[in-house]
């Protein structure tokens, strides 16, 4: 297995709509400022790519099948080899496992992994029931509907087992709302309070809007290489390009419906112990098992033992502010039960932004400096690419080149994570990037 480097990514601006552009040229603005950043011509990477990853979620939102190929002849990357990834909410982080597993393998030298979405195409309450047809449309489907539902129903078994209260939850809407609002790339760029997220709509109780993450129009795009790549790109530009390398993969799937996910003993990380976790019943419904297993098994890739030590940041899937408390508890960046708490200590905030709060433990490992779902956006096929090209930027340091601003910049950042959910949890994916240069 070859080392694989993340070598540049490119994101369109995330919006509520974009009339302006089909899926094709949306695409393409996030690859052109790839090649830009890399210093690579449209031409030379035609030559240069050896295949590519496309990632969307739905054919329904385009009304089109195959789009993976009409976006592949826009970028002028035909005849090279292709595949698509369709993994619900997963979809942009998996298919950045797949075009890391291609280049591990030694198939391609140079890969590009492209997605996006363009969920304005279609009425709200339509899209959110393309969105819910990733549950078991036979059993949980008729009974509960859109997604909302599902997690409300599992936050509220959190509160009653932990204690989870909804002024914690308003705290993440709070943190990544107010980080969004230095991003530029973000579709919603606010500075808002507990008492916002608390009078905004309710969705279903205990989550209202500004719980709850917003459909997108957008895209991503990742560049994945080889050594050997690495060389060929040098050649190619003249300089060197300032890498992350990809040094853990893990993945994790649970039982569809929540109803089949049977009561076991936790799947304990390096730094835990059998006794941390007596008497609870896991995963239950306020615990997502596949989660804990992509990251145990990233992890372990990466040489993990204590990921709140290690890590210096973590872009996650934020599809509602109670799902990224629970992701804090599946990552082991805290105990199970205590992700209220967590987010409350202000450990996930960024260390140098005032959110109008004062927290006794501000910044002990950012949590989604770009906005994450909830803010920044979530057009499904490029949310998990979106993750990576920031995380990128992270390792890089150069958040302020691309943000015009280093307010999100994490400081000496060399190793962070990105974590992709799809369904109630049933498919998850994390992957541990590093400073490569």
């Amino acid at each position: 297995m070859r080392p694989v480097y993340l070598v540049s990514g490119g994101v369109s601006k995330f919006a509520k709509a974009r009339p302006d552009v089909t899926f094709q040229p949306m695409v393409k603005e996030a690859y052109d400022y790839a090649l830009k950043d890399l210093g690579l011509e449209f031409r030379q990477a035609a030559e240069l790519v050896d295949g590519t990853v496309a990632s969307y979620f739905s054919d329904h939102f385009m009304r089109q099948l195959k789009a993976g190929s009409m976006v592949q002849d826009y970028l002028g990357l035909t005849p090279k080899p292709s595949k698509r990834i369709e993994a619900g909410g997963a979809t942009g982080g998996v298919a950045f496992q797949s075009g890391w597993e291609a280049v591990a393998s030694g198939r391609f030298d140079i890969c590009v992994v492209y997605g996006w979405e363009t969920m304005s195409r279609v009425n709200t309450w339509k899209g959110n029931e393309f969105i819910a047809l990733a549950s078991d449309v036979s059993f949980d489907y008729p009974v509960g509907g859109f997604y909302s539902g599902y997690y409300a129903m599992m936050v509220v078994r959190h509160m009653k087992e932990f204690g989870t209260s909804v002024e914690q939850m308003a705290l993440v809407s709070v943190k990544n709302h107010n980080n969004a609002f230095h991003n530029p790339y973000a579709q919603k760029r606010m500075n808002i309070r507990i008492e916002d997220v608390r009078a905004s709509e309710m969705v279903a109780w205990p989550l209202t809007m500004l719980d709850i993450c917003v459909m997108s129009d957008g895209a991503a795009v990742t560049i994945l290489a080889s050594e050997e790549g690495l060389n060929k790109l040098e050649k190619a530009t003249g300089r060197r390009p300032k890498p992350a390398k990809v040094t853990g993969v893990g993945g994790g799937i649970d039982a569809m419906r929540m109803a089949d996910r049977p009561h076991g003993e936790v799947i304990l990380l390096p730094h835990e112990k059998p006794e941390d976790y007596k008497g609870l019943k896991y995963p239950g419904v306020h615990s997502f098992r596949a989660g804990r297993m992509a990251s145990k098994t990233a992890y372990q890739m990466a040489g993990i033992t204590n990921p709140l030590e290690e890590l210096d940041f973590i872009e996650l899937h934020d599809a509602y502010t109670s799902s990224e408390i629970q992701t804090y508890e599946d990552m082991g960046l805290c105990r199970y039960g205590e992700g209220g708490k967590f987010v409350e200590a202000g450990k996930p905030f960024m260390p140098n932004l005032d959110y109008g709060y004062r927290f006794p433990e501000q910044g002990k490992i950012p949590v989604n400096p770009s906005g994450g779902l909830i803010a920044c956006g979530h057009p499904v096929g490029a949310t998990g690419l979106m993750q990576a090209v920031f995380a990128l930027w992270q390792l890089q340091g150069s958040i302020g080149k691309h943000f015009g601003s280093n307010q999100l910049q994490v400081k000496n950042a060399r190793r962070g994570a990105i974590h992709s959910h799809a369904g109630t949890g049933t498919y998850v994916v994390v992957s541990i990037l590093e400073k490569g240069f």
